[in-house]
């Protein structure tokens, strides 16, 4: 493979294509279902489905088989399947539906308003995820714009990540025999400690949460005449967090929601603080003179990478501060998301935390708790050589820097579903979610170098697995999934 010619051509092909889509990619409010309830009758999500669709179909990629799949009652997916050589087959992976609009955004920006800035394209769901479909598409279009002979590969653009992928699991079964067995899945949904080399993800946090309300009236009464007699729903809704959360801490409290981290993933935490230093917590915007939770650079990385944290992501039942009145208001309720551990099976973890918060509710109030979601972590399989050393020297060739590995604090659903389905398989888990990109909140950006870089890399490894493939040394090489270890890098 001529890296030089690979670098020319993704290069250019993000800036005469790629950016463009995504500027109006990020102008279609194509909210995930939980955020958008009538997702169907407001047709963003087909807008958005049919846009990606639509170039895809125009690349200059032999044999490309494409189909927006809609199984009834479900998000769209787009499935791509490109013919290579052997009998080997590459996953691919992204989304296309987008985190809600979010307050904060500067004033010149906007979630559905696209602006560059310099090497950033600001706007809603560009970097999570619109530009994984292009980004593979690139990779691939890449090796066979010099002839570079690759696997089979698939591509699967799904549209309910946002939402916990709950739509996911039918449609993997819909097309298996379509799919196949992959020995190499490539997701590009993930982040970036910087922007300066390629970033491996080894583990990924699970997630439960929903929606938390406490009733104590039928109707909201003067203040004045009820306090000291109806208790307050926020009171008491502070009190069923209690139950969950250490206030002084944010410690969780229940040993149900912790698992034991392996030796390796500590001493990877370490090697990254080590490698990002203060980057660790500088990248997040804290107000003058705020702190992190800890000095210790490797118990924060631990802490958004291994332990459960929750965060009260919404809220109702109370009016805005300008019209707000003496009123003892009726109802509390909150969106609560607990982040778990990535080896905690999240299906009863969803099921502790709702008998936790609904048990003996003080004063005989109504306390209902809504599961929204659980979904199970995600932990790394051991690295066949062929990758590891394929992944390092595409970091070096595109980054000039070797490669670095970290856990994520987010959840991916997919990882950990393809991990039980695919024992075997090696995952390249990527993105381009680094320092201040700010994904899910206001002012979020792709760093268009970093996209393009990873595109870059992700050429490379196909090129190395389709010569792995050839010599036997892809099929079943990884270890069961949960007990990864990248202990032995040199970097983090």
């Amino acid at each position: 493979m001529d890296t030089s010619r690979v670098r020319d051509f993704v290069a250019d092909l993000w800036d005469s294509q790629i950016v463009p889509e995504l500027v109006e990619y990020i102008k279609i409010p194509n909210k995930s279902p939980m955020f958008d309830a009538q997702w169907v009758e407001h047709g963003f999500m087909e807008q958005a489905a049919t846009q990606l669709a639509t170039w895809a179909k125009k690349q200059p990629i032999k044999d490309m088989q494409l189909e927006i799949v809609r199984l009834p009652g479900r998000t769209p997916l787009i499935f791509m399947d490109i013919p290579g050589t052997g009998d080997d087959c590459v996953l691919l992976y992204g989304h296309l539906d987008k985190q809600p609009e979010m307050t904060g955004w500067a004033e010149h920006l906007g979630p559905w308003q696209p602006v560059i800035e310099g090497d950033k394209l600001f706007g809603r769901g560009g970097a999570d995820d619109g530009y994984a479909i292009f980004g593979s598409l690139a990779a691939i279009a890449a090796l066979q714009a010099q002839g570079v002979a690759h696997s089979r590969c698939v591509v699967l653009i799904e549209a309910c990540e946002e939402s916990g992928s709950y739509d996911l699991p039918f449609y993997v079964d819909h097309l298996a025999a379509r799919i196949g067995k992959p020995s190499l899945v490539v997701c590009l949904d993930s982040g970036c400690g910087n922007y300066d080399q390629l970033w491996l993800t080894t583990s990924l946090r699970g997630m439960t949460g929903g929606n938390l309300r406490v009733e104590v009236l039928t109707e909201g009464v003067h203040s004045g005449d009820a306090s000291g007699v109806v208790a307050s729903s926020f009171r008491i809704l502070r009190q069923l967090l209690s139950r969950l959360e250490d206030e002084n801490t944010g410690k969780i409290r229940l040993d149900d929601f912790y698992v034991e981290i392996p030796p390796q993933r500590i001493e990877q935490a370490r090697r990254s603080g080590e490698v990002l230093g203060d980057a660790v917590f500088a990248k997040f915007p804290f107000v003058d003179g705020m702190q992190p939770m800890s000095n210790d650079l490797a118990e924060l990385v631990l802490n958004r990478t291994w332990r459960p944290a929750l965060s009260v992501t919404g809220l109702d039942g109370m009016p805005p501060l300008s019209s707000a009145g003496n009123v003892l208001r009726p109802f509390t309720a909150v969106k609560l998301s607990l982040r778990l551990p990535p080896t905690l099976d999240g299906v009863p973890a969803g099921e502790r935390l709702k008998a936790l918060l609904e048990k003996d509710p003080p004063y005989g109030c109504h306390v209902s708790f809504d599961l929204e979601k659980a979904a199970t972590g995600w932990n790394a399989p051991a690295l066949s050589p062929w990758l590891e050393a394929a992944v390092d020297a595409a970091s070096r060739e595109f980054y000039g820097a070797p490669a670095a590995y970290m856990g994520e604090g987010g959840s991916i659903p997919f990882m950990g579903m393809l991990g039980e389905k695919f024992p075997g398989a090696q995952f390249l888990i990527t993105g381009v979610l680094g320092p201040h990109s700010n994904a899910h909140g206001p002012n979020e950006f792709l760093h268009i170098p970093t996209g393009k870089r990873v595109s870059m890399c992700v050429a490379k490894v196909i090129a190395e697995h389709h010569v792995a493939s050839q010599q036997g040394l892809t099929q079943g090489a990884a270890v069961a999934p949960g007990h990864g270890n990248h202990g032995d890098h040199g970097c983090c």
